[in-house]
């Protein structure tokens, strides 16, 4: 996953391990994508493309 956000978006990810089978993406404190909420994980190209769109500059 860390790989992929590098090489997909030049971003470097901070891993941090979970308890509990717990597993969130959040970008600048924000949890983007929660494993509990959703019920199961989602793909890495999903988790790329959420982050993409949380991360790319917006336009007014």
């Amino acid at each position: 996953m860390a790989a992929a956000l590098e090489n997909n978006l030049g971003i470097t990810a901070d891993l941090i391990e979970g308890d509990h089978g717990v597993f969130e993406v959040a970008v600048d404190g924000d949890v983007i994508f929660s494993k509990k909420e959703r019920g199961g994980f989602i793909s890495t190209p999903e988790i790329v493309d959420m982050v993409r769109g949380v991360s790319s500059p917006h336009s007014d």
